[in-house]
Parts: structure tokens; C-alpha cells; sequence
């Protein structure tokens, strides 16, 4: 890995993504503003942008979590805040985001004092390994739990989904989305499937990532009673959120650390590409 590549000083894997969102915070804004997650496929099949795509696909999960006006939910994993801002604002309910990051943490506040809800959003940073416990917040505190293609980055994802039920009121329910790998066409051995898998793990700073039917098993030893699990592009390449157009800026951005980026995005077209990666949807009941 040559220097350019090497922007990581932590010790620790949740350190290494810490260190990694210093310089990819500047970068994804350029890239993709303040909305960093996928759309939902059928509003960019029907023409839809990129950003309209990922907010149909933030009320569908408002939907699912079944949170209403005046009631509390936590994003965790917020970025520079757009989903977590965009989604006070459509359900009228107060959000707690999260991140481990504080650049990060500081342009999500930037952004929810320029768009005017500053008293329906907060936005904290965490130490890195807090996310095990989330031990800030009381039991039975939140009425909803989302998270947005973030906990990919967690090496022990079962303890967040662990916290993330105590924290929870019964009742009450877990929405995400987040990265995931899969069997596709020829490559169906796990090293058929690493051997494009394991370039966007180390280059996005990964440290495994799971499939549908393992998400499900983690949440369920949680506790949780699993109401939707969804591969989001079953059957096809997941290309969602990657228009054509789009694509030469990524391999031309010349930014801080750009070489890093550039390689993830080739990293990441080729796992596309190969069909060995796609994104899941999941919401879980905490049973009353």
C-alpha cells in the first residue's frame, strides 16, 4: 500500500475507519454531497436522480419502523447528517445521530443549522468502541433504530445489534440498510466470492461483511423478531446509485489520499460487476 494510500493511524479497526473519514468526508461530499447511502431500485428504474432514489428509499423505511411525530429515534452512523436531517423532517419525530468521527459530527450540525431543524436533530460523536454498548442512552430510550450502510464497518456487528435492542422500547423497531455479499452466477465458493470482496473490504476499510441470512441470525440472537429481510437487488448486479455519468469522477478525483478513493471504486465497480455484492434492507421488531 503505498502512503497515499495509508491515511490510518488506529490501532484499533473502528480507529482505522476514524482515521479513514478525516480525508473521505471532503472527498464523498464532493462526490455525492451530503446523502451517502443507496436508492431504492424502483425509483431509479423509474427515472428518478440519485438523491430522490435514496430519500424514497429513507421514507419506505420510515414506513417500515412505523415512528410518528414527536418521538425519538437514533441514527446510528449519521455521516455529514442528510438522511438523518431529511428524516426528521418527513416524520416529524426527534434524532439522535451518531458517529465516531467529529469532522463528520460538525458538518451534519453545519448542515441541520442550514436547513433549519436544529431542534429536532442532534448529532454526537462516540468513542470508537461505544457502539457495543451505546451505554450513553437509558434501556427502552428510542422508538426507532436506523443505520444506513455504516454498520458494515463494525467488526463485532452483533453487539451493536445487541444495544441497539436494550435501547429500544418494546414494541418498537430496528430499519437499516447496509452492504452486504452473496453468492452470483459462477462465483459461488466464499473464495470466488472473496477474491472480489476482499479488495473493497481492505481499501473502504471493511472488516467482513455478511449476507442476508446472517444479518438475520444476528438480529434474531438479539432478540429482535425480524419483519423484513431483503436482498434489494436479488437476482441482478447491484449498480444502484452508480450512474455512468458519475463514474469518471471517481476515477479522476485527485483530492487528499486520492489514489485511496479511486482504488475503492474500482474495488468496488469490480464486486458489482461480478455480482458478489449488494445491499440489504431489514426491519426487526423489539417483541412488546
Amino acid at each position: 500500500m503505498s502512503q497515499d494510500q495509508d491515511v490510518t493511524s488506529g490501532t484499533s479497526h473502528e480507529g482505522v475507519v476514524r482515521d479513514y473519514y478525516d480525508p473521505a468526508r471532503e472527498a464523498y461530499k464532493g462526490l455525492m454531497g451530503d446523502t451517502w447511502h443507496h436508492g431504492d431500485p424502483a425509483a431509479e428504474a423509474a427515472g428518478l436522480s440519485v438523491l430522490e432514489a435514496a430519500q424514497a428509499l429513507e421514507r419506505r423505511m420510515v414506513s417500515l419502523s412505523g415512528l410518528g411525530a414527536g418521538e425519538r429515534a437514533l441514527d446510528f452512523g449519521s455521516g455529514v447528517g442528510g438522511p438523518t436531517v431529511y428524516l426528521a423532517t418527513v416524520s416529524g419525530a426527534h434524532f439522535v445521530g451518531l458517529s465516531n468521527n467529529e469532522g463528520l459530527s460538525a458538518d451534519a450540525r453545519a448542515l441541520a443549522e442550514r436547513v433549519g431543524v436544529t431542534e429536532k436533530v442532534s448529532f454526537h460523536t462516540i468513542g470508537d468502541t461505544d457502539y457495543k454498548t451505546l451505554g450513553a442512552f437509558a434501556d427502552d430510550s428510542f422508538d426507532a433504530v436506523f443505520f444506513f450502510e455504516s454498520t458494515c464497518h463494525l467488526p463485532d456487528k452483533q453487539a451493536f445489534f445487541q444495544a441497539a435492542y436494550r435501547i429500544l422500547k418494546p414494541g418498537h423497531r430496528l430499519v437499516g440498510i447496509d452492504w452486504l455479499q452473496r453468492p452470483f452466477g459462477a462465483h459461488q465458493t466464499d473464495e470466488q466470492i472473496m477474491r472480489f470482496m476482499e479488495p473493497v473490504n481492505r481499501f473502504i476499510r471493511i472488516p467482513w461483511h455478511g449476507t442476508v441470512d446472517s444479518y438475520r441470525t444476528m438480529l434474531e440472537q438479539a432478540g429482535f423478531q425480524i419483519e423484513h429481510a431483503e436482498d434489494l437487488f436479488d437476482g441482478v448486479e447491484c449498480w444502484g446509485s452508480t450512474p455512468d455519468e458519475d463514474r469518471p469522477q471517481w476515477l479522476n478525483y485527485d483530492g487528499p489520499h486520492g489514489e485511496l478513493f479511486r482504488e475503492g471504486k474500482r474495488a468496488l465497480d469490480a464486486a458489482r460487476g461480478a455480482g458478489v455484492f449488494t445491499v440489504g434492507l431489514f426491519a426487526a421488531v423489539k417483541p412488546a
